[in-house]
């Protein structure tokens, strides 16, 4: 219904912003890593936004970008996982780190958000691992690694994969020297493509 807001910041609560478009005040339910990123007061913002509709209240939750929307959209299709679960979630890890997660069977680190426990967690996993492309994730997380400018001399003596994912490591926040020894101790490395190798990485890191 509303896919996104323009506005000033007006006001922050402890959970939710409320942005003035044009006379209106919205509030809008945003994660703790949103808030950490807001403008000054009075400061111009955009958020994507889910309209989430009950029996006795009509809530609006909000997204620094549609990526972080569609993820949240993924995760309130779990059995257990409601829109402030969902946003507990993003507020504890970006939306690469959940694609990565699912992909590599890290139910720990989707425990790890406020108010989700090890069971929700791994039905997290089971339920969305056939919605999450590993070679699309894998590829999106390059992209912002070359964007980056990730350093590539450490890699120097690995397989193009095994490189991939050291740079895929880098761009989700790990160093470049964790990342390669985490790669280097898998073995056959160097006959596995890239999306294999990063799930393995992950359990190691």
């Amino acid at each position: 219904m509303i896919r996104y807001i323009k506005g000033t910041l007006e006001m922050i609560e402890e959970d939710a912003v409320i942005l003035d478009n044009q006379g209106i005040g919205y509030r809008i339910l945003v994660s703790p890593a949103m808030m950490d990123r807001l403008p000054v007061m009075g400061g111009e913002m955009k958020l994507y936004t889910y309209l989430n509709v009950r029996e006795d209240a009509m809530q609006l939750f909000g997204f620094g970008n549609v990526d972080e929307l569609e993820i949240f959209q993924m995760l309130i299709t779990v059995s257990g996982i409601g829109p402030k679960a969902g946003l507990s979630i993003l507020g504890t890890l970006s939306a690469d780190d959940i694609r990565f997660a699912v992909l590599a069977d890290d139910a720990a680190a989707i425990a790890k958000a406020p108010g989700v426990g090890a069971k929700t967690a791994k039905k997290v996993i089971v339920e969305l691992k056939d919605k999450i492309a590993a070679k699309e994730t894998v590829n999106a997380v390059l992209e912002k690694a070359a964007g980056k400018g990730a350093v590539k001399e450490e890699n120097a003596g690995v397989s193009k994969a095994s490189a991939e994912a050291v740079e895929a490591l880098a761009a989700l926040g790990y160093s470049a020297a964790e990342a390669l020894k985490a790669v280097k101790q898998i073995e056959n490395a160097g006959e596995l493509t890239t999306e294999e190798l990063l799930k393995q990485a992950l359990k190691l890191m």
